[in-house]
């Protein structure tokens, strides 16, 4: 499985501006299993994945400074691209954290 950023018009990459400020060992974590997820695909170990809505999924990352959830949208070819990442906080996701997520998600699919 390949796994792309999304990158903006403007040429910022928010996921990987969110993962750089976060610590040494949840960075660590969080790129393990994105790399595990290239390997071996949608039954990579140290994550879940959960449909939001629609064509919109998360992935669910445990790391030892808390849960981390990454929004993705699948792209023909077995290419994923991760829109946008926060820091689980709450039981739900955060509204604000969705509507972003979304509307990357029309950038990409447009």
């Amino acid at each position: 499985m390949k796994i792309l950023f999304h990158e903006s018009s403007s040429g910022r990459c928010y996921v990987q501006e969110f993962l750089q400020v976060l610590s040494v060992d949840d960075r660590a974590a969080i790129f393990a299993v994105l790399t595990d997820v290239q390997q071996h695909g949608f039954a990579a170990v140290g994550c879940q994945f959960r449909q939001v809505d629609g064509k919109l999924w998360e992935i669910k990352i445990r790391a030892p400074g808390g849960g981390y959830r990454i929004f993705y949208v699948s792209m023909s070819g077995g290419t994923v691209v991760l829109l946008h990442a926060y820091k689980k906080k709450t039981q739900k996701a955060p509204l604000k954290d969705v509507k972003v997520a979304r509307q990357r998600m029309k950038e990409v699919l447009s």
